[in-house]
């Protein structure tokens, strides 16, 4: 196998793939190769619904052999360190593999160590997420029979931010069908300050909250999980006693919080401990506490958050001109997602193939677009399409599916999520189409 590519990738999750696809497609480099150690590729946007008993696990995944591009080389093998100095990467079986340019789209990875208990925890139980293993989080939502469901998420940046909202909804659907709503208590408790930061899809949401009774709790921080006695902990990021802002009511396992932290109150069973506030719950789902992978953390590619440092239009590296970085991993303000995804690639392979042909990089510029297809209700979705600046930017292409208004809930927004858009992913996507 040869060790020396023109373009090297780094991934071959859907940033990585569409790279290569877009690049091979359009003849722009003569030699791709994509690092990558997994047999399989999944279409994880699918996950939600397979939470939610409706899509099949199995037919979100495919072998990784059948998605490499054409013309790409499969290195099977991890990517352990850089050597940009020497325009190399540094692998655990091949060893040094060498690059004119390199695209680093490993995506992200879980450190449970960043909430104490929760690794323990999760898939275990009454413990579930979607991100991990959507099969557990649907036997524990099938076989919940009441009590407080507790659905959070951790304070780092997370795999598409409405993930943990969706499957409540879903939950709460399910629930209602089979007569559990009326013995349950569902608290979304979230780090935020806000349910989603657009304003239009936050007007959207606030109704389905109160159509479906749940109490929000705004400033928590996830700190912990008490797996054994069922305690999430959480420390309160604004300062809950100034101006006599909590309530007491009669002992400090009652203590609950003042509009500033929540929205529809519940009086669910708490604890305080000092300066942590522990939510007793019967279920819990979360998503967990995301990072760049290790040898992209410990390289001096990053930024002082520990993301890649790329330029946010350009996705070029700001310190070495022929390294790029997209997707997932990328220091970019915006959600992570295949959406964004879809956008940042076009720009990435422009700028490759300028700079292999005329040694500059284009004028295409990356708007921060990201979209969080934010299901509702089984046969229901919002689509929050955005920028940088959470302005909402709905794709013109809705208006040919009859959708006047992506903000508001439709039942074709739904058709879009469970059959229009993996059909998109797998036949269009991947094979270097711009969709």
């Amino acid at each position: 196998m040869t060790s020396h590519y023109q373009v090297l990738i780094i991934g071959g999750g859907t940033a990585g793939i569409m790279t290569a696809a877009q690049l091979l497609k359009n003849k722009k480099s003569s030699s791709v190769g994509i690092i990558e150690p997994a047999d399989t590729h999944y279409y994880q946007p699918a996950w939600t619904l397979v939470g939610a008993g409706t899509y099949d696990f199995d037919k979100t995944a495919k072998p990784m052999a059948s998605v490499i591009p054409e013309g790409a080389v499969w290195i099977k093998d991890k990517a352990t360190g850089f050597n940009p100095e020497k325009n190399s990467v540094l692998t655990e079986s091949n060893g040094s593999i060498t690059y004119n340019y390199l695209v680093v789209a490993p995506g992200l990875a879980y450190d449970f160590s960043l909430v104490p208990g929760l690794g323990d925890a999760i898939d275990n139980g009454v413990v579930c997420s979607n991100y991990t293993d959507p099969k557990h989080t649907w036997n524990v939502i099938k076989n919940f029979k009441g009590g407080v469901a507790l659905f959070t998420q951790p304070a780092t940046p997370i795999k598409c931010g409405g993930a943990p909202q969706k499957i409540m909804y879903l939950a709460e659907n399910h629930w209602r069908k089979n007569n559990v709503t009326a013995k349950t208590d569902i608290v979304f408790a979230t780090a935020g300050t806000i349910i989603f930061g657009v304003k239009q899809i936050a007007k959207t949401l606030m109704e389905v909250v109160d159509r479906k009774d749940i109490n929000l709790r705004f400033n928590h921080k996830l700190v912990e999980v008490d797996g054994a006695n069922k305690i999430a902990w959480y420390e309160l990021t604004k300062d809950v006693s100034a101006g006599g802002c909590v309530v007491m009511s009669g002992d400090d396992e009652n203590k609950h919080l003042d509009e500033k932290f929540q929205y529809n109150y519940k009086n669910v069973k708490v604890t305080v401990k000092g300066d942590r506030y522990g939510i007793h719950y019967d279920m819990m789902h979360t998503a967990p506490p995301s990072v760049a992978p290790k040898f992209v953390k410990e390289s001096n590619l990053v930024n002082s958050a520990g993301w890649l440092d790329v330029d946010h239009h350009t996705m070029q590296h700001n310190t070495y001109p022929n390294i790029f970085g997209l997707g997932d991993v990328a220091a970019l303000p915006t959600a992570k997602t295949g959406a964004a995804i879809r956008k940042q690639v076009p720009i990435v392979v422009d700028n490759l193939s300028l700079l292999i042909q005329h040694n500059k990089i284009g004028t295409q510029s990356y708007n921060g677009y990201s979209s969080c297809p934010l299901v509702t209700d089984y046969g229901k979705m919002v689509l929050a399409e955005f920028d940088y600046n959470n302005n909402f930017t709905p794709d013109p292409k809705l208006k040919q599916l009859l959708i006047k208004d992506s903000s508001k809930e439709h039942w074709r927004l739904w058709m879009l999520k469970k059959f229009m858009l993996p059909y998109l992913y797998w036949n269009k996507m991947l094979k270097g189409q711009n969709v």
